[in-house]
């Protein structure tokens, strides 16, 4: 493993002790991660992998919906896959797997395999070495006519930038223009960078982009917890807001970007327009 992965291991190893009991409190993320559950569902799929599981949410969740599915995972961090299996034991999931390494890692871990369905929750690619070279190597795991439902921690949040001009904490407002974004810790450094929707098309410019949606434009990101708490009862408001303009320009703006990709090739099939 080299000294970039030993540090995103790191990391996250020592954040994967209290993941859920956070995860938990924060309403926005659940609704998040629901959502993107959502997009993942539109698409038909019978050999599914998910990069950067974390603690397992959504391998069981897609091992309960898709019981006739493989739903596979790769993930950095031995801390989160000794969370992960633990949670595929107690549902008793005999068509989910949780193995261990990198995007670099796939062919070995996952030696012949074809997914019809790659997904990425929460910003995984975020921390990979090279974002190139990692969309390389998924295409060599997609299987032709295959889905990619990416999402990434976006460089451009506008409403994050001004909160931070705001409270005159000028570092955090620019962070994620930096080389190396840090991550969301205030005391920990997570190795990554973060990318312009652009950079994002670039790096996948050999699928074909079927797909895209921001999150968290107007609404305040997740970590905003005393402003989320003040503005509770105007959440669903301003979560439709965010959904009106994602038919906008704005729509690459907030705080996630997410890509729906397709792999040419295989079976023709219904896909949904980009919105």
């Amino acid at each position: 493993m080299s000294a970039f992965y030993e540090q995103v291991a790191t990391y996250y190893d020592g954040d994967a002790a209290d993941f859920d009991a956070r995860y938990w409190k924060n309403p926005l993320l659940q609704r998040i991660r629901q959502d993107f559950r959502e997009e993942v569902k539109r698409h038909a799929f019978s050999n599914m992998l998910e990069i950067g599981y974390g603690s397992g949410l959504d391998l069981v969740h897609f091992g309960n919906t898709h019981p006739d599915a493989s739903i596979s995972g790769i993930d950095i961090s031995a801390a989160m896959q000794q969370l992960a299996r633990q949670r595929i034991a107690e549902q008793g999931l005999q068509n989910v797997t949780a193995g261990k390494g990198s995007v670099e890692d796939l062919q070995a871990v996952y030696p012949g395999a074809q997914f019809d369905m790659v997904c990425v929750f929460f910003g995984a690619l975020n921390t990979v070495e090279d974002l190139n070279r990692a969309a390389g190597h998924l295409w060599e795991v997609t299987a032709p006519g295959g889905k990619m439902v990416l999402s990434f921690v976006n460089r451009n949040y506008f409403a994050g930038t001004v909160i931070e001009l705001l409270k005159l904490r000028f570092r955090a407002a620019f962070a994620r223009y930096k080389k190396e974004w840090g991550g969301y810790s205030p005391t920990q450094h997570l190795p990554g960078r973060c990318y312009s929707p652009s950079a994002i098309r670039n790096a996948f410019s050999r699928y074909s982009l079927i797909g895209k949606k921001g999150y968290s434009i107007v609404h305040p990101a997740w970590y905003y917890h005393r402003l989320n708490k003040v503005l509770r009862r105007f959440s669903p408001l301003l979560w439709n807001a965010d959904r009106a303009l994602n038919k906008t320009f704005l729509w690459s703006w907030g705080e996630y970007t997410l890509f729906v990709f397709k792999k040419p090739g295989g079976v023709n099939a219904t896909d949904a327009p980009p919105s």
